[in-house]
């Protein structure tokens, strides 16, 4: 009976050991792989990265630089701003792919995949480095390397990487030969993603232009159009189109009517665009219905809100919500139609920026070109981009005409600008703060000592997971509120 029971006991033994041998195979599940590809990687980077944008420029971006305003639950346009943490958790969640397809890209040797990797990790940290400033850049990404608390990087140095990253990347698509997949922006066009790197070197050098000279870097980009490609017209458009079916419909289509009706037609931006007679009028916003005060029944009406205002006012201005315009249907029931699909889109940058920018450059004296061919080209672009025609007598009128002082000339350049970023990020924000034009006044009855804010405040969860290293930011770049100017803002 012992004998047998040793027996026994020896087999279970042999056999235990034989099962545990090979656990890591049997615990291998063949339909869930642990690395996952590039093209699967890059979609869902910049879907997300445009959506989180898109809600941050419709909840505050759009109201802070007075494209359009608030009618109810008005805290945002009196600048009661708590955290903004929306676009500082996109960008950190969605670096980590952006990182993951830089060592996918560096391991295989796939030069273009590695370019677009690099032009989307620019892009991401500019937007995050301008609403917030000083921000981990060099260590951020890196708790698998063993870095857990990263620096927060000074401005400066974070536009010398970003500008560094997209010099390279345009270097690598020049002789780059692998497929770029799952492109959602080109379809796998290296050409174009060269010249959305070169653009964006563009935007990037004239924003820290009050704080270098730039002339020599931007003259080698403009002087050398096949070693520096850059946009040549809205073709060439860094944007993300969405779709007319779920679920990659524009982010506000699927809002509530209520919600989407908290948000009018500012009246800054109404008054600019009726007294040039801008057709985009009737794009970005929609006419009020007839009142006794309508010139004639057929004449649209179009009536902005005041920013600012306390939640009563804003409710019973010009009579009532009814008379008080509303946001154009191409970014709400109609973004889903062919019109909505053309307009309403997520966007990097595009072709009129790129003439804006560069026709400040030339007027400021940065490179030597022709200032004005810029400028039309810009507004003439962004009439395009929203299939209207203004008509020759537009680029006519004393206002719109590029004749005056440089200042003056200046003037029409932003105003310009400011009016064809409509709704395209948080651009439009950015740029007022370099520039100061549009000459803005702050909302009527703010919360914030007359002052418009310049920067989002750092996540508070911060404190806790990054003292020290925050803390190391706020010492040397101001105080954590939303009237501290970033490095690149000296106006």
């Amino acid at each position: 009976m012992k004998k047998t029971l040793t027996h026994a006991l020896l087999i279970c033994l042999i056999s235990a050991n034989a099962c545990t041998s090979d656990f890591d195979e049997i615990n291998k599940d063949p339909n869930s792989p642990t690395q996952v590809t590039i093209q699967l990687l890059l979609p869902q980077i910049v879907r997300d990265m445009m959506n989180s944008l898109l809600t941050e420029t419709w909840g505050i971006g759009n109201i802070v630089i007075q494209q359009t305003a608030k009618n109810q639950f008005v805290n945002e346009d009196r600048y009661l701003w708590g955290e903004r943490n929306n676009l500082w958790n996109a960008v950190y969640e969605n670096m980590r792919d952006v990182n993951n397809i830089l060592i996918l890209a560096e391991k295989d040797k796939l030069d273009n995949n590695k370019a677009v990797a690099l032009i989307l990790k620019s892009w991401m940290f500019s937007i995050a480095t301008d609403a917030y400033g000083d921000i981990p850049y060099s260590e951020a990404i890196k708790a698998k390397e063993g870095v857990l608390y990263a620096k927060y990087d000074a401005q400066e140095d974070i536009y010398k990487g970003i500008l560094a990253d997209l010099a390279t990347a345009n270097t690598l698509l020049s002789t780059g030969t692998d497929a770029i997949s799952g492109d959602p922006l080109y379809g796998g066009n290296a050409a174009k993603w060269r010249k959305l790197a070169n653009s964006l070197r563009i935007r990037y050098l004239m924003r820290i232009s009050d704080r270098r000279d730039v002339s020599a870097d931007l003259t080698a980009i403009i002087a050398n159009p096949t070693a520096a490609p850059v946009f040549e017209g809205n073709a060439d458009n860094g944007v993300y189109t969405y779709l007319a079916a779920a679920p990659d419909q524009f982010p506000e289509y699927s809002d509530r009517i209520g919600s989407f009706n908290e948000y009018r037609a500012s009246k800054t931006m109404v008054d600019w665009l009726k007294s040039k007679k801008d057709p985009r009028l009737n794009v970005f916003f929609r006419a009020t219905p007839v009142t006794e005060n309508t010139p004639s029944p057929a004449d649209d009406v179009f009536e902005g809100l005041p920013n600012g205002l306390d939640d009563v006012a804003a409710q019973t201005y010009n009579g009532g919500q009814q008379f008080q315009s509303r946001i154009g249907s191409l970014y709400y029931e109609n973004s889903i139609t062919p019109a909505g699909l053309s307009i309403a889109k997520g966007i990097i940058m595009t072709f009129p920026e790129l003439q804006f920018v560069l026709a400040e450059a030339a007027e400021k004296g940065l490179i030597n070109k022709p200032a004005e061919a810029y400028y039309n080209a810009g507004m003439k672009g962004s009439f395009d981009f929203y299939n209207v025609d203004p008509g020759n007598a537009y680029y006519q009128q004393a206002a719109v005409a590029y004749t005056g002082t440089k200042s003056e000339k200046l003037t029409k350049i932003g105003e310009q600008k400011w009016a064809s970023l409509f709704y395209t990020g948080l651009e439009a924000w950015f740029d007022w703060r370099r520039t100061n034009i549009p000459a803005l006044k702050p909302s009527a009855t703010n919360q914030n000592e007359n002052k418009i804010p310049v920067r989002f405040i750092y996540p508070i969860i911060e404190q806790a997971l990054n003292g020290e290293n925050r803390k190391a930011a706020v010492t040397r770049q101001g105080v954590d509120n939303i009237n501290t100017k970033v490095w690149w803002d000296v106006k």
